[in-house]
């Protein structure tokens, strides 16, 4: 299928052009979230957005890339998210340190352009296309460097499988959110996230993950 490129003629304001490609976006991903991945056809997401699909391909050029674009700026959130956590304090308890690396990795995760994002990958071919297989490495690397912070004293296989566990559970969560009706709570699964990964560092680790009052909020 030819790709086709966005029609973007000279002249205009680029001001009031660069306010009707994001609405057209947070429209894509409200689309998405409120009624499925299979709602989101060009002709409804243009009348969702109020405009016409000549405005969306002068944008966008298809549907493709309007939803591969919605993808990279929901991997690109959820990436300075992770990436904008303080590094540890020395007045921090190891589980203080692990309730802020899960709740912050939820945060990434749980956003509605993140959970958009996902479902786009999800079900169309983007999942082998080369930018959503690099925007997936990418967030797992963060993901690792930042069970890093909480993996003190851990030789690498032991701190990698805090990476993996953390990647896959938040997977999982948001992945029951998609198929889920109505909005779910996950404080429990969250809390129990953090309870396993303090487990696993009193086991293989040099310190105590001492227990907090604070809990993992969803």
């Amino acid at each position: 299928m030819t790709k086709i490129a966005p029609r973007r003629p000279p002249g205009g304001s680029q001001l009031r052009a660069d306010r009707t490609r994001e609405a057209v976006l947070d429209e894509t991903v409200r689309c998405v979230v409120e009624e499925g991945f299979a709602a989101a056809s060009a002709k409804h997401i243009a009348e969702r957005a109020g405009v016409t699909w000549g405005v969306v391909q002068y944008h966008f050029g298809d549907r493709d890339a309007l939803l591969m674009a919605v993808v990279d700026r929901g991997f690109t959130e959820m990436l300075e998210l992770l990436r904008s956590l303080p590094p540890p304090s020395p007045t921090q308890t190891h589980r203080k340190r692990v309730e802020l690396v899960v709740h912050a990795a939820w945060q990434a995760f749980s956003s509605p352009t993140s959970r958009a994002s996902l479902e786009i990958l999800i079900g169309t071919r983007a999942m082998r296309d080369k930018r959503a297989t690099r925007h997936l490495v990418e967030l797992q690397r963060a993901i690792t460097n930042l069970s890093g912070d909480i993996a003190e004293g851990l030789d690498s296989p032991h701190a990698a499988a805090i990476g993996d566990l953390i990647w896959a559970t938040m997977r999982g969560l948001v992945i029951t959110q998609l198929v889920m009706a109505g909005p779910m709570r996950n404080s429990r699964e969250l809390t129990a996230l953090v309870d396993v990964i303090c487990s696993y560092l009193d086991r293989h680790g040099q310190t105590q993950c001492l227990p907090s009052t604070v809990t993992v909020r969803s």
